[in-house]
Parts: C-alpha cells; structure tokens; sequence
C-alpha cells in the first residue's frame, strides 16, 4: 500500500519498530528489517488437518490434542511457531506496538490468504476481550491483527458481533478442562441483525482451542453455519 505524505511524516517523527529486534526499521519505510525477516520460524507441513499445529510425523493427520478432544471449529490455520515469536507477540500484545499489526497482516495474506478466500468467509471476527482489559490496554491486539488482514484481503471485520461478557482467568497455567470451564459463559452474541454462514475468527495465538470452541459455539447458535480460525502463531498444547 503507497503511504500518504502525512503517513510518511507519521513515520519520520515516531519511527515505526521491528516486530523481530524492535528497533526502528531499517530501510526506512519498511515494516521489518532486512536482516529480520527471516527470523520467525513459519509453521511447515505436514500439519494438523483440524487446527493446524506441525506434525513431527509425515504419516500422521491430526495432533495429540485434535485425536483427544472434540472441537466445535471446523478448522483453523496458522502462520508461525509460536515459540520463534513469544517476545514479538508479547511487545504487540502488552507493550503498545500496534504497528506490528501492518507486518502481522502482511504475512498471513501473503501466506494464509489463499487459504482464507477458499474458506468463502462472510467475515473476520476478531477474539473479543474483556472491557476491563480494553480499558487497560487500550486496544484489543485481535482486533488490530484482524482489521490489517482484512484491509489485505478486502474482507469485512466484524468487531462488534460478539463480546466478552465475563472476565476469565488467565489461560496459560490451566488444564485443558479448566480452560473450558473457565470460559464457559464468556462470551455473548451482541448483534442479531447481521446474518453470516462462514466466517473466519482471528486472534494471535491458538494453543488448545478452548477459546475458538467457546466462539464457536455462541456463533453456531446464533446460526453460523462454517467457524474457521486463523491466528498469527500457534503453540505446542495441551
């Protein structure tokens, strides 16, 4: 996408950061260092056919945690390994660099986005947080993530359909079935005058799916008849 001349002037007094060494970019312009780029480990097949996590096993279709436990997706992608990334997604998520977003979008287009058109989805729906957390952050890193690719691939973002209703626990420590209780309830359609068949949810990163699946199930009452799921980088699960 061509910069403005404000855009340009943006840039030149608050320099925009590598998502890799965070320092400003080099060459000037640019939404990741040159001797960055290639940094970020991207996830290789063989990969899950559910949700898309890398297989040790050229044999093998689904993951430990897919084989174990029944999703209510009908499948996701995703771009990196999460652990080649934990500081980047740490910056973009805790620390402010929404900027990170543009180079984010950029690479699941690049990659993903053939994936994404097949899907045929209506909408991107970015994971909600909660209020408390958005007045904390200030932003929901989703939503950011969802709304560059969406401008990448000229698809409607769908903020506003579902939110977070109940604040939940953070998930990292939890088991698989804590996770699940921890979420049940959280989430609450809030629109009902808009009707979508397939949409695609977006969020930074999938580890079990807990998540997605307690979407899922809000959306497919609400009369969602296909949920995928893109997310930036995924981790090794439960």
């Amino acid at each position: 996408m061509k910069k403005t001349l404000p855009g340009m002037l943006l840039d030149l007094l608050y320099p925009r950061r590598c998502p890799v060494c965070d320092r400003p970019v080099r060459p000037f312009g640019s939404l990741v260092c040159e001797t960055c780029e290639q940094k970020f480990e991207y996830i290789d097949a063989p990969y899950c056919m559910k949700c898309g996590k890398e297989l040790g096993e050229e044999s093998a279709e689904y993951c430990g945690d897919c084989m174990r436990h029944r999703h209510v997706f009908d499948r996701g992608r995703a771009l990196f390994v999460y652990k080649s990334m934990a500081d980047s997604i740490y910056r973009f998520k805790y620390k402010g660099r929404q900027e990170y977003g543009a180079y984010y979008g950029a690479c699941i287009g690049k990659h993903l986005g053939s994936w994404i058109r097949h899907c045929r989805p209506d909408a991107l729906v970015p994971v909600p947080i909660h209020k408390s957390r958005l007045q904390m952050r200030g932003y929901n890193q989703a939503e950011v993530l969802a709304k560059e690719l969406g401008t990448v691939l000229g698809i409607p973002v769908y903020s506003d359909l579902i939110r977070r209703v109940r604040k939940t626990d953070p998930m990292k420590d939890l088991s698989v079935t804590d996770r699940q209780n921890n979420l049940k309830r959280a989430f609450k359609i809030c629109r009902n005058d808009v009707k979508l068949s397939t949409i695609v949810i977006i969020d930074d990163i999938y580890t079990t799916g807990s998540t997605i699946d307690a979407m899922s199930y809000e959306l497919r009452k609400a009369g969602v008849k296909h949920v995928y799921f893109v997310t930036l980088a995924i981790g090794k699960g439960l």
